[in-house]
């Protein structure tokens, strides 16, 4: 059985997310409250989490330990997201769809340095 596993399919109880990513269960609860992540629920309903949902909070983790705040985080991910499925909302956000690498970069430098606002 050679069968790479899903990565969407939630399997994982929250003791072996904190193991692989280093976090805690408050933060893993606190990043789902923000709306970051979206666990499914068991049976029992305790939080399953999928492979996917361990990048996320990997991703997650590396912007907060650069510094980037949560607001900061949720807009790279609304950018990120609308980026992908090439969904253009308003005028506004037109402008961030065509970032480079180095413009990511000073994104999270900018949410970094000062926060997130929606001026």
């Amino acid at each position: 059985m050679n069968k790479k596993f899903p990565r969407h399919v939630a399997i994982f109880p929250i003791s072996v997310v904190k193991e692989m990513t280093q976090l805690t269960a408050r933060q893993i609860r606190y990043y789902e409250e923000q709306g970051l992540i979206k666990p499914a629920r068991n049976e029992g309903n305790q939080r399953i989490f999928s492979l996917n949902d361990i990048d996320r909070f990997v991703e997650i983790k590396g912007l907060i330990d650069q510094g980037v705040n949560i607001a900061g985080v949720k807009a790279i991910f609304f950018t990120k997201q609308h980026h992908q499925e090439n969904i253009i909302p308003n005028q506004r956000d037109r402008s961030m769809l065509r970032l480079s690498e180095r413009d990511w970069e000073d994104l999270i430098e900018k949410y970094r340095t000062d926060g997130f606002s929606s001026s």
